[in-house]
């Protein structure tokens, strides 16, 4: 049990492991994921160091098998999962597993090479294809003519001109280009030929029937074929710069009919032939990634344990000899057994005649805090670590925390609906896990709340039952045990609603036996009513959890030997507490004793009592300022001077103390130990300790009045939203209710979950955070350590690997 209180103990060993056994020890010790390594090369570069060259091995085939893998996600082909974890090759493996990778990538390299030239040519043999189809049909009015009549001295008329045959004006030759272009560039196309050559272009154009895919980027394009008309080698220049400019494929096309049909004859003979190699090409290169997908995830993982290894086996140095290796680790005392014994393993796994040696050193720095946790409690360690990690050995604020961070969300959400909710969802995560962790979603938000699923649990739950003890449920109070005000038949009801009065004669004296009493729910002074429940219950929850927390830090200070801090810190912090907010707490439960309903007029106002009690002010008059008990003018005047006494205890006698026995043990320079802080930081040190408690207690508990406050504001909300949205349909009458009910519910539920469970869940959520991380923990919880963080092979197996 101590372990879950308390982060482990942990020891600083020296490994001394043979050359021949040392990639195995280290195998087996990623396996255990029980040790972390210290770099005892940190003066050497990395490109330096032993293995570097096996890292970079590592590097280059983990650089293939991801190139293969893309490739197997391109084509859409499944993996197989690795069901066994698969233990990290041998070093004289690697070769064999090299040439593979290497077979693979050269192999898959090459049918992508000639797949993409096979795709360029078809593509360029389909454009070329269109282009001959539609020439045939823009000379096909030309074909019987053996010149051109229509062209004038300046211009080409357009829808006049479309001759495939040279033709003659004066001295000057008709030309002609013929090509493709994207669908959506045509217009500006035509208007820069048309600016450009001054209208001495013709142009003609069609679209072509079938999508074509580019080759490169494999994107669907549409594209329009076109011929250009015009004369002269100056034209001719323009139109091809024109032409390049818009990204324009210009095609050969003859201008013969005879010559344009032998060619097209060619070419779709030439891509049938292409077509069929293309094929076979494609099925060659799936039947590649089909045989890799089968293997390629336990080769990644394979290739990445080595990696690891390697990169682990370059913190380590070498003897004088060079015979073994020296590593430098952190392990808790548990697990010191189970790592002597993979050494062991890996020695004979080796054949390695000399064992390796385990050699426990002491040291005077700090150690790196391990908490064991589960798959329960790790979200709770996640909200204590996120603050600050533990200083080592301190108390674990987080077995707490399962119980108090979903205790004091409950009290600010508060309703039984949606906590049921809350649970029912988080319930079924919970039930699932195992399919979805085999989901592996990439979804940040998805995998946050995931990993919180016993987190979301335990608030529902919590939920349920504040949301009973409020009676709350979507707004709504339940009449389960029957109310215990008896109204009678005559009582006039005003709007629906009336104030409560306790002193009226038709409340019967039996309380409501669980929870607030339903008929709170139709009463005006409802608000007045939880108000001060909830106001005083939450002031009762602060104080009790940060004298828990003072309470701890005497765990501290036992355990570290710190006597002096037990009477000069946690016995003047907690008699501070008691004697100011404890004493309130006390009031609170006296006045609910003591004050029933026939005195509830001259009940004590808390709040000006705890004023008066710090002025030593005690009037008789009115009656609600008279003394709760006899002697409380004397008692509160004791316990206002015990909290300023406290102050110079805290502040005074431990710097005092410290400085006296400094000089009383003093150790000169000469031997060894350096100069410690004066008497003067130790009392600045001390007096910013004393003043952040002493002011703390004082914010700190006005902190926890949020929990009253954002309980009421989550039940209003809840409210509102039933009045104005839900209770419409049930004011429609006839069948049009029973119609408008459905969308009507529908609406509700959306602005329910996204809204009071999803916004309020949140806000609650982070409220809830910060009384644990700032109210609860700095009493006691220093977090000023760091993380241990064990080589361990299963964040590569998660693919969550950070070197």
């Amino acid at each position: 049990m101590g372990a879950l209180f308390r982060s482990q103990q942990m020891v600083l060993c020296q490994l001394f492991l043979q050359n021949e056994s040392a990639y195995s020890s280290v195998s087996n010790l990623g396996e255990l994921g029980l040790v972390q390594f210290r770099d005892t090369n940190a003066s050497v570069s990395a490109f330096q160091r032993k293995f570097i060259n096996q890292v970079r091995r590592c590097d280059e085939m983990e650089r293939k098998l991801t190139f293969v893998e893309k490739e197997i996600i391109k084509d859409e082909i499944p993996m197989e999962d690795v069901q066994d974890n698969p233990l990290a090759p041998q070093p004289k493996e690697l070769t064999d597993l090299e040439a593979t990778f290497e077979k693979l990538e050269s192999e898959l390299k090459e049918v992508n090479t000639n797949s993409d030239a096979l795709k360029k040519t078809f593509f360029e043999l389909s454009e070329l294809k269109s282009v001959l189809l539609q020439a045939h049909s823009f000379f096909a009015d030309q074909e019987t003519q053996h010149q051109v009549d229509t062209l004038d001295h300046t211009n080409l008329v357009p829808n006049e001109v479309s001759s495939s045959a040279p033709s003659q004006h004066g001295s000057r030759k008709c030309s002609f280009v013929t090509g493709t272009i994207l669908r959506e560039r045509i217009l500006g196309f035509e208007m820069m030929l048309w600016r450009v050559c001054r209208g001495k272009v013709f142009l003609k154009q069609a679209d072509i029937d079938q999508t074509l895919e580019d080759p490169i980027t494999g994107q669907k394009l549409n594209k329009v074929v076109f011929i250009l008309f015009f004369q002269g080698e100056q034209l001719k220049g323009r139109v091809k710069k024109i032409c390049d400019g818009f990204h324009a494929t210009l095609y050969p096309c003859p201008e013969t009919y005879e010559e344009r049909e032998n060619m097209l004859s060619g070419v779709k003979t030439r891509i049938e032939d292409i077509s069929q190699v293309l094929n076979q090409t494609n099925d060659h290169r799936h039947r590649l990634l089909v045989n890799a997908a089968k293997s390629i995830k336990m080769w990644l993982i394979k290739v990445r344990k080595v990696k690891a290894i390697y990169h682990t086996m370059n913190l380590f140095n070498q003897d004088v000899t060079k015979e073994c290796l020296i590593a430098e680790c952190w392990t808790s005392f548990t697990n010191l057994p189970a790592v002597q014994q993979a050494l062991r393993e890996a020695s004979e796994q080796s054949g390695s005649s000399v064992p390796s040696i385990v050699n426990c050193m002491e040291t005077k720095e700090q150690p790196p805090t391990y908490n064991l946790v589960n798959k329960f409690t790790s979200g709770f360690q996640n909200i204590v670590d996120a603050y600050g990690v533990a200083t080592y050995r301190e108390v674990n604020p987080s077995p707490y925390t399962i119980i108090t961070f979903p205790f004091l969300f409950a009290v600010m959400f508060g309703d039984a609906g949606h906590g049921l909710i809350m649970f029912l969802a988080a319930l079924w995560m919970v039930l699932k896990e195992k399919q979805l962790l085999a989901s592996k979603s990439t979804n940040e938000i998805w995998n946050t709340m995931f990993g919180g699923r016993y987190i979301i649990l335990l608030m529902g739950l919590f939920s349920i039952y504040t949301g009973m003890m409020y009676n709350d449920t979507f707004s709504k109070s339940m009449n389960i045990f029957g109310s215990g005000w008896d109204i009678p038949q005559d009582f006039s009801l005003e709007g629906r609603t009336y104030a409560l009065n306790p002193n009226v004669s038709f409340y019967d004296g039996k309380p409501y036996p669980f929870g607030v009493d339903p008929i709170w729910q139709s009463a005006s002074n409802k608000i007045l009513f939880l108000n001060s429940y909830k106001m005083k219950v939450s002031i009762i929850f602060g104080v009790a959890q940060m004298l828990f927390g003072v309470l701890l830090s005497l765990w501290n200070h036992v355990y570290f030997r710190r006597y002096l801090n037990i009477f000069c810190e946690f016995i003047p912090q907690v008699l501070f507490l008691l004697s100011i907010f404890g004493y309130l707490v006390v009031m609170i439960f006296m006045k609910w004793v003591l004050y029933d309903s026939t005195q509830s007029s001259c009940a004590p106002s808390l709040l000006i009592s705890l004023i008066n009690m710090f002025l030593m002010n005690y009037p008789g008059e009115p009656c609600y300022l008279e003394n709760m008990y006899d002697g409380q003018n004397i008692v509160q005047t004791f316990l206002v001077a015990l909290a300023f006494v406290c102050i110079p205890w805290m502040l005074i006698i431990k710097p005092v103390v410290k400085h006296m026995n400094r000089h009383r043990y003093e150790v000169t320079p000469a031997e060894g130990h350096e100069e410690e802080e004066g008497f003067g930081e130790l009392f600045i040190h001390q007096a910013i300790h004393t003043i952040e408690y002493c002011l703390g207690s004082i914010s700190h508990t006005a902190s926890y009045l949020r929990l009253w406050a954002l309980s009421l504001a989550h039940a209003q909300l809840s409210e509102v939203l039933w009045n104005m949205v839900m209770k419409m349909s049930l004011g429609i009458p006839s069948y049009a209710g029973c119609i408008a009910v459905f969308a009507i519910f529908a609406a509700w539920a959306v602005l329910t979950i996204g809204i009071l469970l999803i916004m309020e869940g949140l806000s609650a959520f982070l409220h809830a955070l910060r009384l644990h991380w700032v109210e609860f923990q700095s009493k006691f919880y220093d977090g000023q350590g760091y993380a241990f963080v064990p080589f361990s092979f299963t964040a590569i197996v998660d693919g969550s690997l950070d070197e």
